[in-house]
């Protein structure tokens, strides 16, 4: 994946840094995203000149609408950074403060096996008089969802070329951190995704989305959350609202919670087991990945007491190999 185009005043400066960083050893993926949104921020306000005042701090300071706590943490902390390399520059401008990670208090909903069935159950038996592709489509959809871990706008922009059938192997290109990456669908769910796309692929050029509505365009997440709701209500499953789920994005917790356990379960050393998760679910930094650790931990209190007296070196030995890469 080549380095994003940059068309800020600052663009010619923020290439310049992030050849100084690979020349440091660091890899210049980590600052693409977010050095991406502080040069649509400087267009956006519309900068003439090389400089960065107080009153434009104080706005990019701002935790954004929907923006994660974690993302504000390194969206603030990356480009105080970059701030600094400019002042070291002489050129003008204000160094922004950093700001503390707050820790969210919020607990997905993690589904038991016995919600897992029944859920699915629901979904295989849905039958839709306005758009038949749901009986079929559906079934692959939420399966993504769980049994992979996707998030949903990803996988909603899966494309019929992303689809390798013969190896049964997913291309998530459209992703949240632009960290493309690959899934592979074990042999009962490939099976499923091959009836699908026998039933529903002919229709499609390479590059349609593969699930779509009755018009033809690609599924919306809203439309997919009312149909979630219904799912749960087929299945017995009291739905909170207002962001206390059961939510869509709980579907990827259970399955990184699981996960992770399964690797603990099967000896593998969390050094390695840890990694292998984050990478896998797409986190741009292995602290993203910390907290289905620690929830992994309170639901399961056997694997707490496996890992206590591990757990912070691991995670300080981690942070100390991602600032030396």
């Amino acid at each position: 994946m080549s380095r994003p185009i940059y068309t800020s005043i600052f663009a010619k400066e923020i290439n310049a840094y992030l050849d100084y960083r690979v020349s440091s050893g660091f890899k210049e993926k980590n600052y693409w995203c977010i050095l991406k949104k502080f040069d649509r921020f400087s267009t956006e306000h519309a900068l003439e000149t090389l400089s960065f005042t107080r009153e434009l701090a104080d706005e990019w300071l701002k935790k954004r609408n929907n923006e994660a706590t974690t993302t504000h943490y390194y969206r603030i902390n990356l480009t105080k950074q970059f701030l600094i390399y400019l002042s070291k520059k002489g050129f003008d401008v204000f160094i922004i403060r950093d700001i503390a990670f707050k820790k969210t208090q919020f607990q997905p909903h993690i589904y038991t096996e016995d919600e897992i069935n029944r859920y699915f159950d629901a979904v295989d038996t849905f039958d839709s008089y306005r758009n038949k592709k749901n009986k079929v489509q559906y079934p692959v959809l939420f399966r993504l969802l769980y049994c992979c871990g996707t998030r949903i706008n990803e996988t909603l922009r899966i494309r019929k070329k992303d689809v390798d059938l013969g190896e049964g192997i997913i291309r998530l290109v459209e992703t949240k951190n632009g960290c493309e990456r690959y899934i592979v669908l074990r042999d009962d769910f490939l099976s499923l995704m091959r009836k699908f796309a026998s039933k529903c692929f002919y229709l499609l050029n390479d590059d349609d989305y593969i699930f779509t509505s009755v018009n033809g365009g690609r599924l919306t997440g809203y439309v997919i959350h009312k149909r979630h709701c219904e799912f749960l209500k087929r299945a017995g499953i009291p739905f909170i609202g207002n962001g206390e789920g059961p939510r869509i994005q709980d579907f990827r917790h259970s399955f990184s919670v699981y996960s992770f356990k399964q690797m603990i379960d099967a000896g593998i050393d969390m050094y390695v087991a840890l990694p292998i998760l984050s990478t896998y679910l797409g986190h741009k930094t292995i602290y993203a990945t910390e907290h289905y650790v620690r929830l992994t931990m309170s639901i399961f209190p056997y694997i707490e007491k496996k890992l206590e007296d591990k757990l912070d070196k691991v995670f300080e030995d981690m942070w100390v190999d991602y600032e030396n890469n």
